[in-house]
């Protein structure tokens, strides 16, 4: 998945209905294109693609009072609505996303009920937990990773990438759990 696929589709959520501009500019204050690939191209060419899909509806508006060309402002349709969801929900249950991936859902994570968030992170987590497992299944009692040259090195990187990723998931549930942030229904 795209990091941008999903940011476009949540800041145009947020938003109801604007123009490329307008998603452009919350994307680069949210910071965006500092930590994914959500360009000012990428972001046109999302909006266009995503409207031929069916997953946008286009409105065309008066051409401005400079003199420039109408705009076109762009709304989620039912079937975009759900698109996000479920894009939100992926990205925030994967074990593996993509950092700015995971950097956009977590950004967005607001947007889903806080019972929804606490099940999709806790399924990410019970994940790690599992990778992490498959990992050390079939390795010796004892194994020192260090002598296995650069194999071992790979496993060390795996599991210290699965035991970080299952800690900043569990702090994001207590957080949760806890009532951080205000969630979708709230």
């Amino acid at each position: 998945m795209k990091p941008v696929r999903l940011l476009v589709l949540g800041a145009l959520r947020r938003r109801g209905r604007a123009h490329g501009y307008q998603v452009r500019a919350d994307l680069e204050s949210w910071g965006a294109h500092e930590w994914s690939t959500a360009t000012s191209g990428s972001v046109y060419h999302a909006l266009k693609s995503m409207a031929g899909q069916g997953l946008l509806v286009t409105h065309e508006t008066v051409a401005s009072e400079a003199g420039g060309p109408p705009r076109i402002e762009y709304e989620l349709t039912q079937q975009g609505e759900r698109e996000y969801l479920d894009l939100l929900g992926q990205a925030l249950a994967d074990r593996e996303p993509s950092l700015d991936v995971l950097g956009a859902a977590v950004g967005l994570i607001e947007d889903l009920p806080r019972e929804r968030a606490l099940e999709l992170l806790r399924e990410r987590a019970r994940a790690m937990r599992e990778w992490r497992a498959s990992i050390t299944a079939y390795l010796p009692e004892g194994t020192d990773l260090a002598a296995w040259g650069p194999v071992g090195e790979v496993l060390s990187l795996w599991l210290s990438t699965a035991d970080a990723g299952a800690q900043w998931t569990d702090r994001m549930i207590r957080r949760l759990e806890e009532g951080a942030f205000t969630m979708a229904g709230e």
